[in-house]
């Protein structure tokens, strides 16, 4: 499983967001500025920091203004950035705990069998047997593994870890993902 909270800013005719792949991928939250000359620390929220290089273009917030990434560089557990047009720290405090994103069209390929957590959100869940559990409606991050939290239209909700014992088949095309339950996974009732 790989991070990647979606937003979608592109909309049909009718206004509603297109069906399919999100339009844009959080990347990091931006929370304090540092230092006097321009730079924010940012904390990351994607598996690949290391694509976001100087002279790429970022999208800020829910109205993804864009931002062009003049520097960006590690310090402690996040990034240090700097952005074209903005250098002193009252101007960039008004970004404080706001979403930077990515295109969702420059995010690295996967290898096979990965996953970007904004892919399996909302996919239909059967189990081997063909019961359906409900669809996925989050993904917990736990450190061992991923876990998907299904949630039934009763709304009772079933926790899967992504072990490789528990996932039987995901199936993007199908928006559906099999799995296989051990007892106690499921209350009875």
């Amino acid at each position: 499983m790989r991070k990647g909270s979606t937003y979608s800013v592109q909309t049909n005719a009718a206004g509603s967001p297109l069906p399919g792949e999100p339009v844009l991928l959080a990347v990091g939250k931006l929370r304090h500025t540092h230092g006097i000359h321009g730079e924010m620390f940012v904390e990351i929220l994607t598996d690949f920091p290391d694509r976001l290089q100087t002279g790429m273009a970022l999208y800020l917030g829910t109205g993804a203004e864009p931002l062009q990434l003049v520097s960006c560089r590690r310090h402690q557990k996040g990034l240090l950035m700097a952005f074209e047009g903005y250098t002193p720290p009252e101007q960039l405090s008004q970004f404080r705990n706001q979403l930077i994103y990515v295109s969702a069209a420059d995010r690295p390929p996967l290898a096979e069998g990965e996953y970007y957590h904004h892919q399996l959100i909302g996919l239909h869940v059967n189990t081997v047997e063909g019961t359906s559990l409900g669809n996925v409606k989050e993904i917990l991050e736990t450190g061992a593994c991923d876990v998907l939290v299904v949630k039934s239209e009763t709304g009772s909700e079933v926790l899967i870890p992504t072990a490789g014992v528990f996932i039987e088949n995901i199936d993007l095309a199908k928006h559906e993902i099999t799995v296989h339950l051990i007892p106690g996974m499921v209350e009875e009732g």
